[in-house]
């Protein structure tokens, strides 16, 4: 049932004794660095009386701004003759945060994504395609090596060219993919369109990360691909996917506490909160020799599901991305996330797989307006149904958000499709 009984089932006493030790490498390790030696200087931080987690909260956050101005290489620990890989994050405006990488960071963060893999049933009988992108994003090469590591065969298909992944899924029979929910939305159609039946083509599992998306979108995979859908989470500055994978039983990511330590703060004090409340993802890596960062504010809200697992386990869990704390709409006021728009939306049976959340301000008033692709095959109304359909949408998103949006119907596929991360929200107010 485990890929490793004795870590994945250690006592959360044993856990936590683990974690503690690592961490005191890792700061060590973190304090030697000319970012980290300045920043802990300057507040008088003695990195070697940090010896409980209570204590952690003496040490200051890390953002995404913080890796950008110790670029490039002000986080290293290691000389770079003894890194054997770099990636840098993706579609970010200015500087990259860059991550290295030794060969046993490298090493060490397939066998954490191999363990992952196994506890949802894959074996190395599979055959993985993994649609998501190469390169200098952790998607690709995360779950690869991650996947060779269990000893399946890998197919590195990456994003895009919808008729080639088809024509790789007929002659080689993929029973895993590893996708972005938005391009696996896409892709069905693509298939359908094909004359192919998704259901025929042998797929089990699925594998979806890089981007938040709701249960009702998840559901409505698993229908249309007839596999059983697993949430994958990861960030380029934690490695990359594998940092909290859900098992086989589908009931929240159970973070690999023996690589990281994960905290819930809220997100305008920064205060930690209990197990239980939902709040903003902090990450320290506490198993990486080449970069470990140290209190890493992930700007993704969550929260650690205080209950055990039923699958034995004793790694804690956290519940499905929400959303991100900086990616939050204020529209009138009123905070809205994307993630309960597409909550709605994909629960009605008569949308299709594409919409587009447009913000725009008329006559001084912020205004959400939503693109939604009809789902043809579904809907046969005419136009009072169309118009009944239209208000039953607008007074459920209004329950949910309060504002009331103006909804706009598309013909299939008249929405740009999405390949790889999908861009849903379009902000063209003018202050």
């Amino acid at each position: 049932m485990y890929y490793n009984n004795e870590i994945e089932t250690m006592p959360r006493a044993d856990i936590e004794k683990l974690q503690m030790t690592r961490l005191k490498k890792a700061l060590h390790a973190a304090a030697s660095t000319p970012y980290y030696s300045k920043i802990y200087g300057e507040a008088g931080i003695d990195v070697s009386k940090i010896t409980t987690f209570d204590h952690m909260q003496q040490l200051p956050f890390t953002t995404k701004n913080d890796l950008r101005m110790s670029y490039p290489t002000g986080m290293v620990t290691v000389p770079l003759s003894e890194t054997v890989r770099m990636h840098a994050s993706s579609g970010t405006t200015g500087k990259s945060t860059v991550i290295f990488y030794t060969r046993r960071d490298i090493e060490q963060w397939a066998e954490q994504v191999a363990r992952a893999m196994y506890s949802t049933g894959a074996r190395k009988e599979d055959i993985l395609q993994n649609m998501m992108g190469y390169g200098l994003f952790t998607g690709g090469l995360g779950l690869h090596y991650g996947a060779e590591k269990l000893g399946c065969l890998v197919i590195p298909s990456a994003a895009g060219n919808s008729l080639r992944q088809i024509q790789l899924m007929q002659d080689f029979h993929p029973t895993i993919i590893h996708i972005t929910p938005s391009y696996a939305l896409h892709l069905v159609e693509v298939i359908k369109e094909q004359g192919i039946d998704p259901h025929s083509l042998g797929i089990k599992k699925a594998y979806f990360g890089a981007e938040p998306y709701s249960d009702a979108t998840r559901e409505k995979l698993e229908q249309l691909w007839g596999v059983k859908a697993y949430n994958c989470y990861g960030l380029s500055e934690m490695n990359g996917p594998g940092v909290a994978f859900e098992c086989a039983q589908q009931a929240g990511m159970h973070i690999a506490e023996d690589y990281y330590i994960a905290e819930i703060i809220d997100p305008e004090t920064g205060q930690r909160l209990p197990d239980g409340t939902e709040g903003e993802l902090v990450l320290t890596h506490i198993n990486r020799e080449a970069m470990p960062i140290i209190r890493y504010r992930t700007r993704d809200l969550t929260r650690i599901i205080p209950e055990t697992c039923g699958c034995g386990k004793t790694h804690r869990r956290i519940e499905r991305i929400k959303g991100r704390s900086d990616d939050m709409i204020i529209v009138g006021g009123v905070n809205v996330f994307p993630s309960q728009i597409e909550a709605v939306i994909m629960n009605i049976p008569e949308v299709g797989n594409n919409y587009q959340i447009i913000l725009e301000r008329e006559e001084g008033l912020d205004r959400i307006h939503i693109k939604v692709e009809l789902y043809s095959k579904l809907f046969k109304g005419d136009l009072k149904a169309l118009q009944k359909l239209n208000k039953e949408i607008v007074e459920k998103l209004r329950a949910l958000i309060i504002v009331t949006p103006r909804i706009e119907f598309m013909e299939p596929g008249s929405l740009p499709p999405s390949e790889g991360k999908a861009k849903r929200v379009f902000d063209n107010r003018v202050i």
